[in-house]
């Protein structure tokens, strides 16, 4: 079945429209901030167990001038949360209908985590689609042992958690705190995850299985990589990426974790508003 979108409806008290894009399998649930549309499109793709709401700082500061996509990856969030496959090449598959579906020509592609592993192949194996690639937290080598490192914390939840402001302080508090707490659902019980763990581990299976060095060395468009200080990318996998591919721009914040999207927004909306002008002004 071929993708298809609907026209969404204004969410009150928000500056973005709620979307679906409907493709192979999956519904797909966006939040649309208009902008510009002389302006680049941005398409924002959260981490594992996360959802499109926590890009909406970032995305707020951007939309003025630019229309920008969050989407809440399959098996996350609103979208489907069982769907028939997670594998690579499905999250990728997602990446391209919510483009080509919303209209968003040539965009910059940014992801964090196991969104930005997902923003590097779907780059790497569509030169022609989008403008640049920003990857935040998120890196090309394998990652042995990780699904059954995530899957036990994930199983460590305290669930379910019995107000939102226990889930919060749980999470961390503050912004961090905060948007994690935003990616629960109420029921009746108490506040529970909008994922199945056995999803999330299946999501992460692949990239134990193998590193993806080819298809970084095989990108082509102008890449930024934001990183934490404190986050979870070993350096010698960082020197890797950066010696086979000198001319990236990166940038490692102080201060910061994995979560760098939800600890910095303005700083990384501020590197990421910088890509976008040096790639509409031709200077990459």
């Amino acid at each position: 079945m071929a993708a298809r979108a609907d026209e969404g409806e204004r969410v009150a008290g928000t500056g973005w429209k709620a979307r679906t894009v409907v493709g192979a399998g999956v519904e797909l649930h966006c939040r649309d901030w208009a902008g510009d549309p002389a302006g680049r499109p941005v398409l924002l793709l959260h981490g594992l167990a996360g959802h499109a709401g926590e890009w909406d700082a970032l995305a707020g500061a951007l939309a003025p001038a630019h229309r920008v996509v969050a989407v809440d990856q399959r098996g996350h969030g609103r979208s489907t949360r069982r769907p028939g496959s997670v594998d690579r090449a499905a999250y990728v598959a997602d990446a391209l209908a919510v483009a080509d579906r919303l209209g968003l020509e040539r965009p910059l592609l940014v992801g964090q985590s196991l969104g930005g592993h997902t923003a590097l192949l779907a780059a790497a194996a569509h030169p022609d689609r989008f403008g640049a690639l920003a990857l935040v937290e998120a890196a090309a080598g394998r990652s042995p042992g990780l699904p059954e490192q995530v899957g036990g914390m994930l199983r460590g939840w305290p669930l379910p958690f019995p107000d939102r402001a226990a889930a919060v302080g749980f999470f961390g508090g503050g912004p961090v705190g905060e948007a994690w707490a935003d990616g629960l659902e109420q029921r009746p019980d108490g506040w529970w995850p909008r994922f199945d763990t056995e999803v999330m581990v299946e999501s992460l299976a692949p990239l134990a299985a193998r590193d993806h060095w080819a298809d970084w060395a095989a990108l082509t468009c102008p890449t930024l990589l934001v990183l934490g200080r404190r986050g979870i990318i070993p350096a010698a996998e960082t020197d890797r990426m950066l010696a086979l591919r000198p001319e990236v721009r990166a940038v490692s914040l102080p201060g910061a974790g994995h979560d760098v999207h939800l600890e910095h927004p303005a700083e990384l909306s501020r590197l990421l508003a910088e890509l976008l002008h040096d790639l509409d002004a031709g200077a990459l």
